[in-house]
């Protein structure tokens, strides 16, 4: 692609960012707004105008992905040379590099855990604790240590920042185990995540020929998700630059979510103050959503209690065609939340959907038990995001192997996917799925993953008027594990909603939205119920076409109904019922008046009765004296009108929609769900009225 080119692949606020390639740019971009899009042709625009040379530029993100794609854009773009990682990836090279020169001797192993340091670390203190202590311990250490905050400071930081004192313990005590954990990883000769970060940084400020080689190879850096970086990641920034400015930061601070682990949006609302020459380019245009799931996003954002962000938060503006509408779901319980998902995702895939394109979220990992067993129940596979990573899976391993003796031994006259397929089916691949469920499933979609990415790849090569080889496959498999940029595995993705972030689908579920997850329980401060809405904004906005929302108004069947919607969703949440947001203006919530039919209404009081007696639940859990109040005034004749009846969700109306509205209506009501009163209704009322 020509520097033209590149830039009329890009809209009018894209193109901005492509020519701003000096000085400090700030890209303000909303969620869905084509910031990758935007970031990576700016490089390939700065390198094909001269501008850059392609080994200057470093980018760094947060996630491995977020880099393997970023690696992927460019290397499409025809842009070689330019480096694209994490931050800790793109440290630990360096550190690597370094290490032997300035200290001597190998790099200290990287620890993959911290939790056994800690519990090391806790027993040096005597200190009594238990798995799910040492887990809290330890993000606090990194907390701290992201935060760039030591032992000795870091009571009063803790009290300043008004973090409780985790498992238990008061910050006395966690201070002194900071000092613990740190001698215990010494003793092991180990350096943790945060060390990388560290330890560069204090090369970079003592060492100044260690700055000098590291900023005459990086002239210019983009930092992509600005809004999430560490005072730790900052202050390494700062050393990368040596007070230069040739910083491109790319964010939106209405998607910070991880402010527990240390990231501060600060740097990105502050940029201007730091950086007063700064070009500011705001990305607003939603490419991925539709305009039902954009305005939703924007109501979540905009109905915050004022005051509650030290920003304006950017209002998207949807660029697809309209779609359907958002789907709202009131359901029992979780496990027929769970359910009721599960036979919605089966709709959707019979429709064609695949499965890699629809995501189950939830607020928490514990969560997607109910989902994992709905989804097995009827037939569909799922990936558990979070779960074992895929280059680390036995048969992923193995088929990699058969790969590689492939690549030495290919016929230059066979096609590479056909190269991939022949070895991968001495590997246990078929070209048709298993008709079995469950772990031979699981095996064949994982290996199924690398066919798709060798089809991919031939189709990319042919494209660009080139032919892929298996060694091209092999080379983009290392460089993948090496980043842990897995390949798309089919099936219907299970994720919490902080796992989720960066990531897209057709089709997203959002369950358990009730108050006490969406925020979250232990969310009473103004800082910490910001963020939850914030969270939630994050996950509408991961939808592309379909969206629905939903809660159980209970945890277990049978439970008491004492649950309700997330705060987030008042004024948005349309009556309780099947209506959608999108449909236009959500039906208004009738006026009551307490001019009721009191024969209907006794009528109604003993079919909730008999019911609930037949089924051995309280009388509440079936419908509430409210509900059938409004049900004896309003009278609906029909599905539509009983939807609109404060108090009724869908699986009430399945359940008792036919056996109300033959009440109402003056018949024999069926013996639906345990069995409704018989007689009709003239009958029904005398008996009650006795």
């Amino acid at each position: 692609m020509s520097a033209d080119d590149l830039l009329d692949a890009l809209d009018p606020d894209q193109r901005d960012v492509a020519r701003a390639l000096t000085g400090p740019v700030c890209v303000l971009a909303g969620a869905g707004t084509g910031k990758t899009r935007a970031i990576t042709h700016r490089i390939a625009y700065g390198v094909r105008t001269g501008v850059y040379a392609p080994a200057s530029v470093l980018a760094v993100t947060f996630t491995a992905r977020a880099a393997g794609e970023m690696r992927t854009r460019l290397r499409d773009l025809g842009v070689a040379g330019v480096q694209a990682r994490t931050f800790h990836s793109a440290a630990l090279r360096q550190l690597r590099y370094f290490w032997p020169k300035v200290v001597g001797g190998p790099v200290p192993e990287v620890l993959a855990q911290k939790a056994p340091v800690v519990a090391d670390a806790c027993h040096r203190l005597g200190l009594s604790v238990d798995r799910v202590s040492v887990r809290d311990l330890a993000s606090e250490i990194e907390w701290a240590k992201v935060s760039r905050i030591t032992s000795e400071d870091y009571v009063r930081a803790a009290v300043a920042a008004d973090r409780p004192a985790p498992a238990g313990h008061d910050h006395q005590v966690v201070a002194r185990l900071i000092t613990a954990y740190e001698d215990a990883k010494d003793a092991r000769g180990v350096m943790d995540m945060e060390d990388i970060l560290w330890l560069l940084s204090g090369m970079l400020v003592e060492n100044r020929l260690v700055a000098d080689e590291i900023r005459h190879q990086y002239r210019r850096f983009v930092v992509d998700e600005y809004q999430d970086i560490s005072p730790l990641q900052k202050f390494l920034l700062d050393q990368w630059l040596g007070g230069r400015d040739e910083l491109c930061v790319v964010g939106d601070p209405s998607q910070t979510i991880y402010s527990f682990a240390g990231a501060t949006p600060h740097y990105l609302t502050r940029f201007t103050a730091e950086h007063p020459q700064a070009q500011v380019v705001r990305l607003v245009r939603d490419y991925r959503s539709t305009p039902q799931v954009v305005g939703l996003a924007n109501e979540v954002l905009r109905r915050a209690p004022r005051g509650s962000a030290r920003w304006e938060p950017l209002e998207l503006i949807a660029q697809r065609p309209s779609g359907g509408p958002v789907r709202f779901a009131v359901y029992d319980d979780d496990e027929a939340e769970a359910a009721g998902i599960a036979t919605r995702i089966g709709r959707l895939v019979a429709a064609g959907t695949r499965p890699s394109e629809i995501a189950v979220l939830y607020r928490t990992n514990s969560q997607s038990e109910a989902f994992e067993q709905a989804l097995a129940n009827v037939g569909i596979g799922y990936v558990l995001r979070g779960g074992e990573r895929f280059f680390a899976r036995k048969e992923v391993r193995e088929a990699i192997v058969r790969l590689r003796g492939a690549a030495v031994a290919a016929d230059a006259d066979t096609p590479m996917p056909e190269t991939v397929r022949d070895a991968l089916r001495s590997a246990g691949w078929t070209d048709a799925p298993p008709a079995a469920r469950g772990a031979a499933r699981e095996r064949w979609d994982t290996i199924n993953a690398l066919v798709a990415l060798a089809d991919d790849l031939a189709a990319a090569a042919e494209r660009a008027g080139t032919v892929a080889t298996t060694a091209d496959l092999i080379a983009d498999l290392d460089e993948r594990a090496a980043a842990q940029h897995a390949p798309t595995v089919e099936g219907v993705t299970l994720a919490s909603l902080h796992a989720a972030k960066g990531l897209e689908w057709d089709a997203v579920f959002l369950a358990g939205l009730s108050d006490g997850l969406v925020p979250w329980g232990s969310a009473d401060t103004a800082a910490d119920l910001a963020e939850e809405r914030r969270l939630l904004y994050v996950g509408i906005t991961r939808a592309r076409v379909h969206l629905e929302l939903s809660y159980g108004r209970s945890r277990t069947p049978g439970g008491r109904a004492s649950r309700r919607r997330s705060r987030f969703l008042d004024g948005l949440w349309p009556q309780e019922g099947r209506a959608r947001f999108g449909e236009g203006r959500a039906p208004a919530v009738p006026r009551l008046t307490g001019e009721l039919d009191a024969e209907l209404l006794a009528a109604l009081h003993v079919w909730r009765a008999d019911l609930a007696r037949a089924t051995a639940k309280p009388t509440y859990t079936v419908l509430g004296d409210a509900t059938l109040a409004a049900i004896a005034e309003l009278k609906p004749a029909s599905v539509p009108e009983l939807a609109r009846v404060q108090g009724i969700g869908p699986a009430k109306i399945d359940r008792y929609g036919p056996d109300l509205l033959a009440i109402v209506a003056g018949r024999r009501p069926s013996a639906g769900p345990g069995g409704g009163p018989g007689g009709d209704v003239a009958e029904v009322r005398r008996k009650f009225v006795g």
